[in-house]
């Protein structure tokens, strides 16, 4: 059953869009709504809108949209009994008494609680005569048992059975193992330990729950490294290690190093904003997550090939997220860990002045071609210059930025600025082509959305029909004292295309229970529905849908019900075809 229409609708007044959103998105005001850079997708311009009026919000770059709970699901990633929890718990609201089904929200639960019996089980092992092995190795890195408490580190035995026993004799049930990705089915389909022989890193999500688990073997076997798979309560793009810790550092700045000993050397020296991602490249969300709490991320990758080529793929990544970037190297191919081991005491001030010291991407990136053509030769400032220019200065959109560093080249090369400076025009108009290529593209994947192509297949051919259908329901939604004589003049089974008849039928059944709200129809209707209902609601929200208009909509509806759509209106715009509605309107005052 659903939640109770009175306590969503308490919920939804007590939970405003625009101070939920202003914790993940930087906002400002335009007019009566908000605007900013979307959290969900990457963008240099913003195209995500916060509308207070009625408590939503809408994406027209990735479509996303809905109510205040949809935008907790869509930012922390929680199914809606979740979301609805996170926020009643926000609010200050005890939840009514559970009558739905919760089954989702049940097995999450217990996938975090089989996840902290493992992590305590990996600890007890450490610590125990089975995990001397581990415990060595950990010793042997330097980690105290302060610093193996406060990450949780543990480990795994050998045997392969530990940890699925020791589960079982706490009432967890194979499927909540297996879902939950510490233990895997045989052939025959008997349970065995995911991980056996390595020592273990939990993982902790944003709000301190244990998430999932890393895992490095002692020996040479490989893999090194085997971590948690997608599970429930786990995303390996969204998950970023210690980034429950780092979030609560003073500075707004984070280290993002590669490995998860590295990040516990930096956090003993001192370096609480110190994260990792984890095995696997960064990624947009985790780079989206990191700019929640920090304006800038220092790249601290280990120094060989492997480490510089996820720096140079790792900088337009953060970048495009809004980051400042900065990159430190770290001196004699060594990697933040060894450093502070070589160092001993003298490592924590020895890394704050490399950090001191780093410099910025575009430095980075400077170097990286200076060390590869050197300056010694006229050939090979020639080729650094042609190079810095086309990848690196040409690529610069800030034009003071691009005057520092056109200087800076001058200065290396003995080039003239002016002739650097027309030399970067070239490679600076092709990627503002290359910008307004992407904002082209990323318009028709607006307009394909718009278009509803994938939750409203009918609309293709009854195009008319479905974008009256849409109007009305902005307009039922604005003016829901009207919807008992809406429901007189056009029930919902008049409706041409299938999903706005779901959707007009789910607006109108929520009025009966008072009014209806995003909230309410969240229950109903899945994420990406609530994304197309809040694209409707945008599009007609300047000017709003009259009761002219309403009317006009009725009746081309129930004229245009079970008709196709002639050819023009197959190529016709959104524009030309409500214009086309527009006419046929004034046309019948005109005939009466």
């Amino acid at each position: 059953m659903a939640f109770p229409p009175e306590f969503l609708r308490e919920l939804e007044d007590r939970s405003r869009i625009e101070e939920i959103a202003g914790r993940y998105v930087n906002l400002k005001r335009r007019g009566k709504n908000l605007t900013g850079l979307c959290p969900f997708h990457s963008e240099k311009t913003p195209s995500f809108n916060i509308y207070p009026g009625n408590n939503s919000y809408y994406c027209f770059g990735c479509g996303k949209g809905g109510g205040v709970i949809n935008f907790v699901m869509d930012a922390e990633r929680l199914d809606f009994v979740e979301a609805v929890k996170w926020l009643a718990q926000r609010a200050g609201m005890p939840l009514p008494e559970q009558s739905w089904d919760d089954s989702l929200s049940k097995l999450r639960l217990r996938v975090l609680e089989v996840n902290r019996e493992a992590g305590r089980f990996f600890y007890q092992t450490l610590v125990s005569p089975e995990g001397r092995a581990g415990l060595e190795y950990f010793q042997g890195r330097g980690l105290d048992p302060a610093a193996i408490k406060k990450f949780g580190l543990g480990y795994a035995p050998e045997n392969g059975f530990g940890l699925v026993n020791h589960l079982r004799t706490k009432g967890y049930t194979v499927e909540e193992m297996t879902q939950a990705d510490v233990a895997r089915l045989s052939q025959r389909g008997n349970p065995y330990d995911r991980y056996r022989g390595r020592v273990m890193f939990p993982i902790f999500d944003l709000r301190g729950n244990v998430v999932a688990f890393g895992g490095r073997v002692l020996t040479d076997e490989k893999p090194k490294y085997i971590n948690t798979s997608d599970t429930p309560v786990y995303h390996k793009s969204s998950g970023l290690f210690a980034m429950n810790l780092a979030k609560n550092s003073d500075s707004r700045q984070l280290i993002l190093a590669e490995g998860y000993m590295d990040v516990i050397a930096l956090h003993r020296a001192g370096f609480s904003n110190a994260i990792a991602s984890l095995g696997t490249s960064l990624t947009e969300e985790q780079a989206r997550i990191m700019k929640r709490y920090a304006d800038e991320a220092v790249i601290c990758y280990d120094s060989d090939e492997a480490g510089q080529k996820a720096t140079q793929r790792a900088i337009p990544i953060l970048k495009n997220a809004g980051l400042r970037v900065r990159v430190v190297t770290v001196p004699g191919g060594k990697d933040p860990d060894e450093f502070m081991r070589n160092y001993g005491k003298d490592g924590p001030l020895r890394f704050k002045q490399l950090l001191e010291g780093g410099g910025t991407d575009v430095e980075y990136r400077l170097q990286k071609l200076r060390d590869q053509y050197g300056l010694e030769t006229e050939a090979g400032r020639a080729r650094y210059l042609s190079e810095a220019v086309e990848q690196v200065l040409g690529k610069l959109r800030d034009p003071m930025e691009q005057d520092v560093y056109a200087g800076k080249l001058a200065e290396e090369t003995g080039v003239g600025k002016d002739r650097i400076l027309a030399a970067a025009g070239g490679p600076a108009r092709r990627e503002a082509k290359k910008e307004e290529k992407k904002l082209i593209r990323a318009q028709m994947e607006v307009a394909a959305l718009e278009a509803g192509a994938a939750l409203n297949p009918e609309k293709k051919e009854h195009m008319r029909a479905a974008l009256a259908e849409e109007g009305l329901i902005a307009y039922l939604f604005l003016h829901q004292d009207k919807a008992e004589a809406l429901q007189k003049l056009l029930p919902p089974e008049k409706f041409v295309t299938a999903f706005n008849r779901r959707v007009y039928a789910a607006l109108l059944g929520k009025t009966i229970h008072g009014a209806a709200t995003l909230t309410g129809l969240g229950e109903e209707l899945s994420q990406a529905e609530m994304g197309e209902l809040s694209r409707m609601l945008a599009q007609h929200r300047d000017p709003p849908v009259s009761g002219a208009d309403a009317k006009e909509f009725v009746r081309l509806i129930l004229r245009e019900a079970g008709r196709t759509g002639t050819q023009w209106v197959k190529t016709a715009s959104d524009g030309e075809i409500l214009e086309d509605i527009a006419r046929r309107g004034r046309e019948q005052k005109q005939r009466r």
